[in-house]
C-alpha cells in the first residue's frame, strides 16, 4: 500500500530509500509539452503543494503521457509512483501515474495537515492578540482594519518565491515568528516604541498580497500586475496610506505625537525594512524601531532557510558531510547544527510530562 505523503515528506523519504511508492497530492502549476535533442517529445510538470514543489517528466512510452495531455495548468491530481534519490539530480521517479482528484480530496489539501492548520492558526492568533495590545489608538484602527479587509488574502500569501517561507500561507508565519521576536526584544528595550514596531511587523510585507498571493484555491504563487510593476515595498506603502484615510480622525488632533508623525514613522519602516540600498531599499533605517525590523525580518528568514536545508537533508547526509548544498542567499554551505546537550533533552521531557 503507497503512503500518501506530502511532496515535502517525498523528498526527505526519498533520500532515505533506494525506492519509496507513494501518493502525492498536489496541483499542477505548470505543464509543458517539450522535446529532447533526439526530437522525443516528453510533457514536464510542475507540482506544489503546501510544503513544497517538485518537476516530474511524462515520456511517450510511459502510462502518465496519455494523462498528462488530458491535464492542464490549476488542475488538482494524485501522483502514484516509486521514487528514489537520483544524486544531484534530486528527486526520481519511475512508473508514475497521474489522475485528478475529487472535490472532497482538493478541500482536504487546501485546508492543510492537521500540524499546518494548527501552526497557521497559532500564527494568526499570535498577531491578533499583538494587534489588540497596541495603545496608540491610531495605529491599532489601522491595523485592525487591515486585518478586517485583507486577512484571508494575508492568511494564504507566501512570503517569498523560494528563498524563505515561499509556500501558502507563509507570509502568516513569517510575520508572526518577526512579531515575537519584536516583543520579546521590546521587552528587552523597552525605549523602543512597541505599537510601532507590532504595526511595522504586520505592514512590512503587506506588498506581497499582490506580489506572492496565491488563489483562494491554489497553491501556485502568482503575481498581479500590480505586483510585477510596483513591488511589495512601493504596494505596502500605498495600502498604509490608502487605509489611514479610510480612519475615523475625530479627535486625534489631541494625541502625542502628531498623527502625521505617526504615519510618516509607519511609512519609513516599510521603506526601510530591506536594510540596505542594493537590497531594494529606498532609504536606510534610520530611526531605532526601522533598524530592529530589519534585523528581525532578517533573522527570520535566515534562520528559515537554515531550517530548510536540514529539512532537504537525510540524517545520513548530514552526518557524514562536514557541509552540505551551497544556498546562494546565505552565501554559505550549511554545516548541521550542534545537538542540545542530552541532559537538556531530559530535563524538556521531563517537563512535557509533567504537563
Amino acid at each position: 500500500m503507497p503512503l500518501l505523503l506530502s511532496i515535502g515528506e517525498l523528498k526527505k523519504s526519498a533520500r532515505q530509500n533506494s525506492q519509496l511508492a507513494a501518493v502525492v497530492h498536489a496541483q499542477i502549476e505548470k505543464i509543458t509539452l517539450k522535446e529532447a535533442s533526439n526530437g522525443k517529445p516528453f510533457y514536464e510538470v510542475l507540482l506544489r503543494d503546501e510544503s513544497d514543489s517538485m518537476t516530474l517528466r511524462a515520456w511517450t512510452d510511459s502510462s502518465a503521457f496519455e494523462s498528462c495531455a488530458q491535464r492542464e495548468k490549476g488542475d488538482f491530481v494524485a501522483v502514484e509512483g516509486l521514487f528514489g534519490h537520483n544524486g544531484s539530480f534530486g528527486l526520481d521517479a519511475r512508473g508514475w501515474e497521474l489522475d485528478p482528484l475529487s472535490e472532497e480530496a482538493v478541500d482536504l489539501l487546501l485546508a492543510g495537515s492537521p500540524h499546518r492548520r494548527l501552526l497557521l492558526e497559532n500564527a494568526w492568533k499570535a498577531i491578533s492578540e499583538a494587534v489588540m495590545s497596541i495603545h496608540d489608538p491610531r495605529l491599532g484602527e489601522l491595523c485592525e482594519r487591515f486585518i478586517d479587509q485583507y486577512g484571508a488574502r494575508f492568511r494564504r500569501s507566501a512570503a517569498a518565491r523560494g528563498n524563505h517561507h515561499a509556500r501558502r500561507g507563509g507570509l502568516l508565519e513569517h510575520t508572526s515568528r518577526m512579531m515575537e521576536c519584536a516583543l520579546a526584544l521590546a521587552a528587552v528595550y523597552p525605549e523602543l516604541n512597541r505599537d510601532l514596531l507590532i504595526a511595522g511587523v504586520l505592514f512590512h510585507d503587506t506588498g506581497k498580497l499582490w506580489e506572492t498571493c496565491p488563489p483562494e484555491r491554489g497553491f501556485g504563487i502568482e503575481t498581479e500586475l500590480r505586483g510585477e510593476l510596483l513591488g511589495h515595498l512601493s504596494i505596502g506603502i500605498e495600502l498604509i496610506n490608502a487605509l489611514w484615510r479610510e480612519l475615523p480622525k475625530e479627535g486625534w488632533e489631541l494625541l502625542t505625537p502628531p498623527s502625521e508623525d505617526v504615519r510618516l514613522h509607519l511609512l519609513h519602516l516599510v521603506a526601510a525594512h530591506h536594510g540596505q540600498l542594493e537590497f531594494g531599499s529606498p532609504i536606510l533605517p534610520k530611526t531605532p524601531e526601522a533598524a530592529l525590523l530589519h534585523f528581525i525580518d532578517n533573522i527570520d528568514a535566515r534562520l528559515e532557510m537554515f531550517s530548510a536545508a536540514y529539512e532537504s537533508s537525510s540524517p545520513g547526509e548530514i552526518n557524514s558531510k562536514p557541509t552540505m548544498e551551497w544556498i546562494r542567499p546565505l552565501g554559505v554551505a550549511p554545516v548541521a547544527a550542534l545537538p542540545k546537550h542530552l541532559q537538556e533533552t531530559i530535563l524538556q521531557k521531563k517537563t512535557d510530562f509533567l504537563l
